[in-house]
């Protein structure tokens, strides 16, 4: 097990300096120059051409780009073309807020898609399964912000049990902070936690018609022993790898959720350093959302490792 974590950490470092160069790459080569951008179109040559080797613009690429690199690690993303502060310290305090929300929405998939899943295979046909498969179609149908929209509405606006806009920072109260994020996550989540009922149902489903469940079925295993001692095993198999994609992409989905509920993440950072060209501050979000889409992946990859053996002898 130890050898095959090392492969993937080497694997997950070359993916990372491949999707840096890449990033660093295509802001390098974008229409536009920061410098005209921070000091406006009437400014003379001269202050523009100092400002740029200032920033240190001028400098060749490859020399810009390994100087970025080398201080990632440390969590040195350079410095804000706009404030004129380091990328590290204007960001910082919106990972709290991005990893929470990513993370209360993973939490609520797992939490009910799992039971649920299994619940409605093993009373397949029935009328709660029958129920349960038709809100799955609808929450399917809803893309997250329609679904923030409406529970904006619901639980803000009629129930009034939060004021929609009246964010709370995690340094100023956590309860309310995550009393906050709830809405935000559910509205994340649900489309999601649909789609995982779905696949985890006929996943057991087509596992139970296959020749070793119905030869473990005639020895005596009753309908029970025999979902949650075999079939569910390799069922959850497909699922492990779809909550994995389903939490990435929960990572980078996220931001238009934020612009919803009126969060202040990641996003409002990124699309507020895109209209300025802060460029800095738009490589380091997308560094940061690549590293955790690529830090899901190779856990979910020793997640199966660790349930199926046979995985990391492959």
């Amino acid at each position: 097990m130890g050898k095959y974590i090392v492969k993937k950490i080497a694997s997950l470092s070359l993916t990372l300096i491949a999707v840096s160069f890449v990033v660093f790459f295509l802001f390098s080569v974008i229409p536009g120059d920061p410098a005209v951008s921070k000091l406006g179109t009437n400014a003379t040559p001269e202050k523009v051409e100092a400002l740029r080797e200032e920033l240190g613009l001028n400098a060749p690429f490859m020399v810009r780009y390994f100087k970025w690199l080398t201080g990632i690690p440390r969590g040195d993303f350079g410095k804000s073309y706009a404030y004129s502060m380091p990328v590290s310290k204007l960001i910082g305090g919106k990972l709290m807020i991005n990893g929470t929300l990513s993370l209360m929405a993973i939490l609520i998939v797992v939490g009910i898609s799992v039971p649920v899943g299994v619940y409605t295979a093993k009373h397949t046909g029935g009328l709660l399964d029958k129920i349960i498969t038709v809100i799955n179609q609808v929450f399917m149908a809803f893309p997250p912000f329609l679904l923030g929209l409406i529970l904006t509405f619901v639980f803000g606006m009629v129930l009034k049990l939060f004021s929609p806009g009246a964010y709370v920072g995690y340094d100023v109260s956590f309860a309310r902070f995550f009393g906050y994020l709830i809405c935000p996550a559910i509205a994340l989540a649900l489309p999601k936690t649909a789609m995982c009922i779905k696949l985890l149902r006929t996943n057991i489903l087509e596992e139970a018609k296959k020749d070793y469940a119905k030869t473990a079925y005639s020895k005596g295993n009753n309908t029970t022993g025999l979902l949650y001692k075999y079939v569910l095993k390799n069922a959850i198999m497909p699922t492990i790898t779809f909550v994995g994609m389903v939490f990435a992409d929960m990572i980078a989905s996220g931001i238009v959720i934020e612009q919803t509920f009126g969060i202040p993440g990641l996003g409002r950072s990124l699309l507020s350093a895109i209209s300025v060209r802060d460029y800095p501050v738009v490589e380091a979000i997308v560094m940061l959302i690549a590293f955790g889409i690529v830090i899901v992946s190779a856990l979910t990859d020793v997640i199966h490792a660790i349930v199926d053996p046979q995985v990391r002898e492959e």
